[in-house]
């Protein structure tokens, strides 16, 4: 991931940053100049005012901005109540993945709401499959919403800097980077 992940030019905001660059396995650089943007939510602290300003930069300078929703193995508030939080916070946020929990209730795997397949990290192995008929009817008032913010926002919406896709990141685990590194991949690189 690490060549991908180099290739590109990440501004890395909030409390973890340092963190989730290490498990990236990149230097976060200013916001000025950057071809992506991450903005750390805690669920357990929220956002503070000071990324809210970066936040507004990054909105007036149309930078591709990542919500990433981190803290949540030590929190109570979930991924969703937290993805609520950050649309009122910052800018209206889209979820394409949703967390599943295992039976000891920690995040365990993602379910892309897009294509229905489950990317499961409950082994220490990424696994992925399509998922079981419970699952899809656990979320398909989510997936529903999901496709009709994608189509309402069109294809490049995210790339041009006009949609936010919140993704879960489970510190110390691989949810949420390979998902981080598959939104890189629809970001050109400015040279």
């Amino acid at each position: 991931m690490s060549d991908l992940i180099n290739s590109h030019k990440i501004a890395i905001v909030g409390g973890k940053s340092a963190q989730l660059a290490a498990e990236l396995g990149t230097q976060p650089t200013d916001l000025e100049g950057c071809d992506l943007a991450l903005f750390l939510v805690s669920a357990n602290d929220g956002i503070v005012s000071a990324d809210l300003d970066k936040w507004r930069l990054a909105r007036e300078m149309y930078i591709p901005s990542l919500v990433i929703i981190c803290d949540l193995g030590s929190s109570d508030i979930d991924f969703e109540d937290m993805t609520a939080i950050a649309s009122k916070m910052l800018d209206p946020v889209v979820t394409p993945y949703l967390v599943l929990h295992g039976d000891d209730g920690a995040p365990a795997a993602l379910i892309h709401l897009e294509n229905l397949q489950i990317t499961d990290y409950s082994s220490g192995v990424k696994e992925v499959r399509a998922a079981d008929p419970e699952h899809i009817e656990l979320v398909a008032e989510f997936r529903a919403e999901y496709l009709e913010d994608i189509e309402d926002a069109g294809a490049d919406s995210f790339s041009a800097g006009l949609l936010f896709p919140a993704l879960p990141w489970v510190e110390g685990t691989r949810i949420g980077l390979d998902q981080i590194a598959d939104f890189l991949n629809e970001i050109p690189i400015i040279s």
